[in-house]
């Protein structure tokens, strides 16, 4: 029996998630901009959909801009943001996922300076660093609230008072975190929040910015001014409404998932402990309660991900987003971790159908594919 394990990557849809889409698939085909019974009802589906979406978050409606998903919502806060603005300083993490990273690069060739934050070993943002940067003022900091490889979790609410407190505007790249532990928005002082419907069970191709009316965008698409003429384009009713119906049920299971994914990644990290030489990223941090993403030596990472596979085992070996690159993980190489050891990472993250028989499962066939890999490698050397 296959056994998924990338949950980090997507999630499966909810059963329930496309019982809410199916009507406007079939038999619901208005448009939500027009004004005849169909168009109402899709409006209606819109907006049922904003308030679930908004009330996971803690957000108000009018606050969320549904996009076409998490990566459209970053560049939407970073790029709608300083098209506004004259030249200044973005502040990003060094374990940004490229929809940040490659935004804020890409602001050099108007003038922009971009200043990285450093991380330690544990992927955790260093002080004195974070300090010294905040001291610039930056007009925006960008820092995820929770690294898609690791799992490692920043003091998002922290950060966003210093940010503040310092005149700029802080954006936070929440869609690992969003389903997984409690985010929210109004509390957390940011301004501006990415989502993505995917990885809670939701459909892919839909997210959403959550946005503080005091901030100003310059819109990425230009048309028919949809989203409060923040993001034109015929509203995909299908995937908003699962989008709701995604948020609704992430909400409801939020304190029991929590709690049953810690179990199972506390069992995983025993069973790896047990095996010796293996080393699990960002395990002194505060993590997310799904997440492993662990290295070893003498092991290639990708051969390891692609012999898992043929034995049933869907796992990672860090972003889906970034997975044909033969290089070491930027995530990991910001975390100081051994180049050698960072081409062997795996990252194990579970989701709401997995079991403690799919940790066995994992263990049985890992052990099995390492000893012969490191026998092979022996012999090479030899």
């Amino acid at each position: 029996m296959p056994v998924y394990l990338d949950h980090n990557a997507t999630s499966p849809l909810d059963a329930r998630v496309l019982e809410a889409m199916l009507p406007y698939l079939t038999e619901q085909q208005g448009n939500p901009s027009s004004v005849h019974r169909y168009g109402r009802a899709a409006r209606a589906a819109v907006d049922r959909a904003r308030e679930q979406v908004a009330e996971l978050v803690n957000a108000h409606p009018t606050q969320v801009i549904f996009t076409g998903g998490g990566t459209e919502a970053s560049n939407l806060a970073i790029k709608g943001f300083a098209a506004l603005q004259p030249p200044g300083r973005i502040v990003i993490g060094a374990t940004e996922h490229p929809s940040v990273a490659e935004p804020a690069e890409s602001l050099k060739k108007s003038g922009w300076h971009v200043s990285v934050l450093p991380v330690d070993g544990q992927g955790r943002l260093i002080e004195t660093e974070t300090e010294a940067l905040l001291k610039l003022r930056p007009q925006m900091v960008s820092v995820m609230w929770a690294n898609n490889e690791t799992g490692v979790i920043q003091d998002t609410p922290a950060l966003a008072a210093r940010v503040r407190a310092n005149g700029g505007v802080m954006h936070t790249d929440a869609v690992q975190a969003t389903g997984k532990i409690e985010v929210d928005f109004s509390a957390s002082g940011a301004h501006l929040m990415s989502l993505s419907a995917h990885k809670l069970n939701g459909p892919k191709g839909v997210g959403a910015l959550i946005a503080d009316k005091s901030v100003e965008l310059m819109p990425l698409l230009q048309g028919g001014g949809q989203e409060k003429g923040q993001r034109s384009g015929t509203e995909n009713v299908a995937g908003i409404a699962g989008f709701g119906a995604a948020a609704s049920l992430a909400k409801a299971q939020l304190a029991g998932y929590g709690a049953r994914m810690r179990s199972l990644r506390d069992r995983l990290e025993s069973e790896l402990q047990a095996l010796g030489d293996i080393e699990i990223f960002g395990a002194q941090a505060n993590r997310l309660p799904n997440t492993v993403c662990f290295g070893t030596q003498g092991v290639d990472g990708e051969t390891l991900l692609l012999n898992l596979d043929r034995a049933g085992i869907a796992v990672s070996s860090g972003s889906a987003c970034a997975s044909s690159h033969r290089e070491p993980s930027p995530v990991l190489q910001a975390m100081g971790v051994d180049p050698a050891v960072a081409l062997s990472a795996i990252r194990v993250s579970f989701g709401a159908g997995n079991t403690a028989q799919d940790v066995e499962a994992f263990i049985a066939a890992l052990t099995a594919q390492m000893r012969q890999l490191r026998r092979m490698a022996g012999r090479a050397v030899g």
